[in-house]
């Protein structure tokens, strides 16, 4: 199938400092027509690396989470966009079933926005239930009819329209240690909190001792996080202490401003 019959596409990615991860993500997305890597100040070689990959570079202030992801989909040239973060991986079974969506531009995609399950390695192991698969993500759209939602954090694309969902994993290759990721999520919940008073909603007692308890339930037993064994476990129980702390931190500034 030549160029001009099928339906182009742009890789879009927003990096900061990713040099140790980036060249497998680019490579997993070399069958795209088009690379963008919106950087926000890299000093160890991301860019370089970026553009050795064949990646068209925009050097661009921070703007958090969904302003940027939605800045760097502007920059495409091409209105259909994959949307990938430095550490992951689009596995050969997803780029088969995005080829076979690119179809002829003769004939029309039925949806206008793909999502597909994200599998995520922690502890060094890839998760197969809980929290960690199959993690549905919305990454490949068209942004005529989709866009990133403002959310400084814990971003997602807001779509119109009916979603179509495709075969084969988008493969989370986190190597960050436990205590950086903890350290992470201890930011994310920071952010979740000042996001949640920011739109008006307060955190209560109740918020703070049962959110964590029904996803504890929810992920370890009902969606069989159990069956990850230690690092399924440990990675649930992260997520509920995130959720534990983001209420803690409400109500702790609630507090604080009476």
């Amino acid at each position: 199938m030549t160029s001009a019959d099928r339906m182009p596409i742009s890789a879009v990615l927003i990096t900061k400092n990713a040099a140790h991860q980036l060249a497998d993500c680019l490579a997993s997305v070399a069958f795209c027509d088009e690379i963008v890597v919106v950087d926000s100040g890299s000093d160890d070689g991301t860019a370089e690396i970026a553009g050795r990959h064949g990646a068209r570079v925009i050097q661009s202030e921070w703007r958090g989470f969904g302003p940027q992801k939605q800045f760097a989909v502007d920059q495409a040239s091409h209105d259909w966009v994959l949307c990938i973060d430095a550490d992951e991986r689009v596995s050969e079974g997803l780029q088969e079933s995005i080829r076979e969506v690119r179809g002829a531009v003769s004939s029309a995609p039925t949806f206008s926005a793909y999502r597909f399950a994200r599998r995520n390695r922690f502890m060094g192991r890839y998760l197969r239930h809980g929290e960690g698969y199959p993690d549905w993500s919305l990454r490949l759209f068209d942004r005529r009819h989709a866009r990133w939602s403002d959310d400084p954090v814990h971003e997602k694309v807001i779509a119109a329209g009916a979603i179509g969902t495709l075969q084969g994993d988008l493969l989370h290759e986190s190597a960050e240690s436990l205590e950086t990721y903890l350290a992470k999520q201890n930011r994310y919940s920071t952010l979740a909190a000042e996001e949640a008073l920011a739109s008006g909603k307060r955190a209560t007692v109740m918020h703070l001792l049962f959110s964590p308890l029904l996803r504890f339930v929810k992920f370890y037993f009902l969606r069989l996080g159990l069956l990850d064994g230690l690092p399924g476990l440990v990675h649930i129980l992260v997520g509920c202490g995130a959720s534990f702390f983001k209420y803690a931190k409400m109500l702790a500034f609630q507090r604080s401003g009476q």
